[in-house]
């Protein structure tokens, strides 16, 4: 099996809890992961906190974390062979930036290199409703290889918590990704 070299960005939008059950998720596949790298923006740590009531996140050190400046991350560039880009949750101003090609932080420009080396990019967008501007951003990254997926969870698999109900969506995330998980599929025993 060969190991995947994933990033993980996190920015300001409201749904941290989607950023921590991913987090916890990876840490359980860590034998198929070989590299994971962090960005997060300096409002998605305000947010985490707010909404999460911690700073958990700088408890993973499986991981590595990067600043969001950090244009000397191995994943600014194409050549570190990072062959997946996770954005979770997404908000809709560095969504606009990826389609747009601005690359003016680590975000970005790592979502920029995804697309042009065509490796894969999703986008776990989290907001409602979309403005036609959203919804031409989601195109434009859609047409450019990326997969938008909405932070829209599942109850066929009756969750009873919110970090449940989180995993709905990390795990549709995780098979997007190409990972091998244990998860509810719909009518399988």
């Amino acid at each position: 099996m060969v190991k995947k070299k994933v990033v993980v960005a996190v920015t300001g939008a409201s749904g941290s809890v989607y950023a921590k059950v991913l987090f916890d998720e990876l840490v359980k596949l860590k034998d198929q992961i070989e590299q994971v790298g962090v960005v997060m923006s300096d409002n998605a740590k305000e947010v985490w906190e707010f909404e999460l009531g911690n700073q958990n996140f700088k408890h993973f050190k499986d991981f590595q974390f990067y600043s969001k400046n950090d244009f000397n991350a191995p994943f600014a560039s194409g050549s570190a062979k990072y062959d997946t880009m996770i954005i979770v949750p997404c908000s809709m101003g560095t969504l606009g930036r990826i389609a747009h090609g601005i690359s003016n932080d680590l975000i970005s420009r790592a979502a920029d290199v995804v697309l042009k080396e065509r490796r894969k990019l999703i986008a776990v967008v989290r907001d409602t409703p979309f403005s036609l501007i959203h919804i031409n951003n989601m195109k434009i990254v859609t047409e450019a290889g990326g997969i938008i997926c909405p932070a829209n969870p599942s109850f066929y698999s009756l969750p009873t918590t919110i970090e449940e109900v989180a995993g709905t969506v990390v795990s549709r995330v995780l098979d997007l990704a190409g990972f091998e998980q244990k998860s509810y599929r719909w009518q399988e025993k």
